[in-house]
């Protein structure tokens, strides 16, 4: 063999002998060195003859000591039994010679092997064998120019898929990427479209996980995390978890396979929510073989259990007689009993050898029959064919190869075999077939009540979140929403008492025309309770976000009407009884319903320029995942429905400064007019504690509700009472005291409290009051303008008073005095009490006054009472003769300075000593003039 050798020029480097082959390989020319492999002219009786003997080139790895030797240790059994079945079908007209070659899964031996075989042996039609990817790649490679095809049995790496690079390669075993479409359909089938991918850091590996990338792109399947480990995968696995990564496709051999399962044991990913899809070419029990992690076999068993593994089908499980007559079980059988004579181990890639040569068979006869009938075409001619048109029939051939085998129908697509994806499942130890995966057909098969997940369904292919809204609890607003109609219903109620009380004097006085802006601004604060109640659960989006600005604005006129009501209100009275220049002052309902409407423009303003600038839209803010309560596999996520905009906090700021100022004016108004001692006129009191109610229970629920803006159920409940306790406090206090005084004593608060009268005085100034307040009730104008002479009169009275006690101790010490006092003092009383003419637009209408001063003032000032001019001047003044005398001078006086004011009297009455005739109760009054106009 050496001289040989030598003569082949194989006694040189590594180097060298991989160039001289790429040049033989590329350049068949040179090959003459060994063996004429372009011609096959000199010898054409191989196609035209009978029983002719047909080299075949086995190149395997045999020597036990190479690696993947045992496979083709099995694998010699399957393919002299294959010759063996093609001799007794009697079918073909030649025999197959099987020659090996030891490649040693080496490149460097492999490749020697193929030249020697180039070199010194026959002429052969094909190759068979390539197990070791390495070596197989490197002589399918020079395959084209040689004119040669190979047909593996074994060698299942995605590399030899490149047909531009390995045109004239074939296999009849499925490569590793055959199983990427299988897996894909096996995703649809579970509608897993998220998964991720867990690959070996080696060639191998990282070819199919491409391959696999993109027929999930095809089918639309979303790869969440693509994770490559080298020794430790424990790291890529959690990152798998934290992606939160169900399906997980793994791509490792089982040295590493361990490692992976004790990581996914370690972080609790497996189980009923993950599912683990691997390769399921392992070997037996491998888990036990390469445990080289720190988990017991028990616990990697708890973290395999329901992983699915994909391989291809080593034998078909249709027992259908194939190509041989035989089924796959009865050839089984017979190739179990090659290897017991044998005594080999049996390959389980025997029945893709076994169909392989059945396609060499089936080829070289279609080869045969077609140089045969150009031979007959051309018989006339000396007919010679080259390997280089062998070649490219063999190819053509290859490519229309169709039958049964063993392994199933057995058909090429671009040189890869089109064959059949098992499915196991690891249930309880052991690998249970669950189905089939048919590449021809492309349909998936699932054997019945096989396939087993750990939960009641299958995993969920990722955590599916639950989107929940948190919305407000319908018997809460039921709730609420009962006691906001009670509250309009109360509203109502003042309003029909208001109406229907309206030309009472009690109500006059209190302006019933604020009155009802008054409780229509509650009303509409009622009302926004409701808009704020409904959410997403009960409108749509479009609708909620109308609703958004539709019950800020009700709110907001709401308010402003209501205490912009009672603000004007406060406002006339401070204006009347604060006048410094002390003059008449007319102010008219109308003018006070340009101030509330002057406030409600500013808040039209405002939300104009808020709706066009910033408008309020929904916004949805979404919580952090939380555990589904009822124990399935999904997460909620809790989501809250918000109207808000851009710049939120610049226009609540200027919402909230605006009525902060209007409020504070409101506290002003009610301090300056606390003094104002008529009921009817005065709500100082109530506007204090309602400002007092309303502000701090605005403050509270404003910090509340903006702390429990993710509760909507507080929120809406604070947001709630806040409102309807405002309101209804408002309008309590403003028309609770009114009604009580109409149902007990409603004379009682249209008078002054400081005038305390014995029991006979308070009975003729009552009956004066009626008279006189009688009068003129269509003019209700005059009422504004006897505020002012009612203010300034009051102020007179008290310096009446000391006058009066200055005049009584001169008449005691001085009694020739008298008539100059007389006539000064009570000429200045007169000028006091001459105040304004009354008219309503007749002329000549006689004034009226009733007249307290029954006596002379001469009698009464001039008159001393001898007894007492001994007695001392406190005591003399403090005497019930006094006293008489002083009220007697204050009653007219009083009266005189108010009834002006409300148009009660005229102010023609120029003494308080007028003639009985004169007196309002004297005279006739027309029906128009005996009630009281109130503005207020």
């Amino acid at each position: 063999m050496a001289p040989s050798r030598r003569h082949c020029g194989w006694e040189m480097t590594p180097l060298s002998r991989c160039l001289l082959l790429s040049i033989l390989a590329f350049q068949p020319a040179l090959a003459k060195v060994c063996n004429d492999y372009t011609r096959h002219g000199q010898d054409n009786s191989w196609f035209s003859g009978d029983d002719e003997k047909l080299p075949i080139m086995v190149l395997m790895p045999m020597n036990e000591s190479a690696l993947m030797s045992s496979i083709s240790q099995g694998i010699e059994p399957a393919v002299q039994l294959a010759i063996q079945h093609i001799r007794e079908s009697q079918n073909y007209k030649f025999s197959l010679i099987t020659k090996i070659y030891d490649t040693e899964c080496d490149n460097a031996k492999g490749l020697r092997a193929f030249f020697d075989a180039i070199c010194y042996g026959p002429k052969h039609l094909m190759i068979f064998g390539g197990v070791c990817p390495s070596v197989t790649s490197i002589i399918a490679e020079s395959l084209e120019g040689w004119n040669l095809v190979q047909l593996s049995f074994a060698a299942t790496t995605p590399v030899l898929a490149d047909k531009k690079k390995y045109p004239n390669f074939f296999r009849t075993v499925p490569s590793d990427n055959a199983v990427n479409p299988a897996v894909v359909k096996f995703l649809n089938l579970y509608n897993w479209s998220r998964v991720g991918t867990l690959t070996q850091d080696v060639q191998r590996f990282s070819e199919v996980r491409n391959d696999l990338t993109n027929e999930l792109e095809k089918a639309d399947i979303q790869i969440a995390d693509t994770e490559s480990f080298s020794n430790d995968p424990c790291v890529n696995v959690k990152k798998l978890k934290d992606n939160d990564v169900r399906i997980i496709i793994g791509q490792f051999d089982e040295n590493l396979a361990s490692k992976v399962f004790c990581c996914a044991y370690n972080l609790n990913m497996y189980g009923s929510k993950y599912q683990w899809i691997i390769p399921g070419w392992y070997q037996g029990n491998w888990w036990e073989q390469a445990n080289s992690t720190n988990c017991t076999t028990r616990k990697l068993l708890t973290a395999m259990e329901g992983y699915i593994a994909v391989d291809f089908e080593p034998l078909s499980a249709k027992q259908v007689k194939g190509i041989s007559g035989r089924t796959p079980k009865e050839y089984e059988r017979e190739y179990s009993k090659e290897l017991q004579q044998k005594g080999v181990e049996p390959s389980k890639y025997h029945g893709f050898a076994y169909d392989g040569i059945w396609v060499i068979a089936k080829t070289l006869t279609r080869v045969m029959d077609l140089l045969q009938h150009k031979e007959r075409q051309d018989m006339y001619h000396n007919f010679t064919v080259d390997d280089r048109e062998v070649g490219r029939l063999v190819l053509d051939v290859m490519n229309e190869t169709n039958f049964y085998g063993v392994t199933g129908q057995v058909m090429f697509r671009n040189g890869e075999r089109m064959g059949t994806i098992k499915f196991t499942q690891f249930q309880e130890g052991q690998e249970v077939k669950v189905g089939e995966y048919n590449a021809i057909a492309d349909v998936l098969d699932l054997i019945n009540n096989t396939m087993r997940f750990q939960g009641v369904e299958p995993p969920k292919d990722r955590t599916f979140v639950r989107l929940q809204r948190r919305n407000i609890n319908v018997p809460l607003y039921s709730i609420l929403s009962v006691i906001t109609i009670l509250g309009m219903l109360m509203a109502g109620a003042f309003l029909f008492f208001n109406i229907k009380n309206r030309n009472h004097r009690l109500i006059k006085m209190s302006s019933p025309y604020m009155n009802n802006l008054i409780i229509l601004g509650g009303m509409l604060s009622y009302s926004s309770i409701f808009l704020f109640g409904l959410d997403g659960a009960l409108v749509s989006d479009k609708e909620f976000e109308a609703l958004c600005t539709v019950r800020t604005w009700i709110l907001i006129v709401g308010y402003t009407t209501a205490f912009g009501a009672m603000f004007a209100k406060t406002w006339r009275v401070h204006a009347i009884f604060k006048n410094v220049k002390m003059k008449k002052k007319i102010i008219k309902d109308q003018k006070l319903l340009i101030i509330v409407g002057g406030m409600l423009l500013i808040d039209l303003c405002i939300l104009i320029c808020w709706q066009i600038v910033d408008p309020l839209k929904r916004t949805v803010e979404e919580y952090s995942l939380e555990a589904d309560p009822q124990g399935r596999d999904i997460a909620i996520r809790p989501f809250l429905e918000h109207c808000e905009n851009t710049h939120m906090t610049i226009w609540l700021g200027i919402v909230y400064a605006y009525k902060g100022l209007l409020m504070l004016f409101g506290c002003f108004l009610a301090w300056e007019t606390r003094n104002v001692s008529i009921p009817a006129l005065n709500d100082s009191k109530y506007i204090g504690m309602s400002v007092y109610n309303v502000g701090i229970m605005c403050i509270i629920g404003a910090a509340v509700s903006f702390l429990t803006r993710d509760q909507p159920n507080v929120q809406f409940c604070i947001v709630a009472l806040v409102i309807i306790f405002c309101s209804t406090i408002t309008l309590c206090l403003v028309f609770v005291p009114k009604f009580i005084t109409m149902r007990t004593n409603p004379d009682a608060a249209t008078q002054n409290r400081r005038l305390k009268f014995n029991t006979n005085q308070k009975k003729e100034d009552s009956k004066t009051s009626t008279s006189v307040t009688s009068v003129n009730q269509a003019n209700t104008s005059r009422l504004d303008g006897l505020q002012t002479d009612n203010h300034r009169l009051r102020m007179k009275i008290t310096e009446l008073d000391k006058e009066l006690e200055e005049v009584t101790m001169q008449l005691q010490d001085t009694p020739e005095k008298t008539p100059y006092i007389k006539q000064n003092h009570y000429g200045g009383v007169n000028n006091i009490l001459s105040i304004r003419n009354f008219t309503d637009g007749k002329e000549g209408e006689k004034s009226i006054v009733k007249n307290h001063l029954e006596q002379k003032p001469q009698a009464q000032w001039g008159s001393m009472d001898p007894s007492r001019i001994n007695r001392g001047p406190l005591e003399d003044i403090n005497s019930p003769e006094h006293i008489q005398r002083r009220l007697s001078l204050q009653l007219p006086i009083l009266h005189h300075a108010y009834l002006p004011s409300i148009g009660g009297v005229d102010a023609s009455c120029t003494s308080p000593n007028a003639s009985p005739g004169s007196s309002p109760r004297h005279r006739h009054m027309p029906p128009s003039y005996r009630v009281m106009v109130s503005g207020l």
